[in-house]
């Protein structure tokens, strides 16, 4: 199990928001756009992929990380 310092959850929406419209940028250019360190990104990417088994890689052409199947992630209020 991955040990992480604690997430915010609204991160990791708009991370997702910005992977699914392929526009993060590099991972400095990522951290600058939520306002987090770049080592921050770093364990973003690696929680979403490991422990929410997001297909998540990076594209070097687009500058971008990106989904490479189809996923959805859904955070229901009630």
């Amino acid at each position: 199990m991955l040990k992480l310092p604690k997430l915010d959850i609204r991160i990791i929406i708009r991370l997702d928001s910005l992977i699914t419209l392929e526009m993060t940028g590099s991972p400095k250019e990522l951290a600058s756009k939520l306002s987090i360190t770049e080592r921050s990104v770093y364990n973003y990417i690696a929680f979403m992929k490991q422990e929410l088994k997001a297909p998540i890689k990076y594209n070097y052409q687009r500058t971008s990380y990106l989904y490479f199947e189809d996923w959805d992630f859904k955070f229901n209020e009630k």
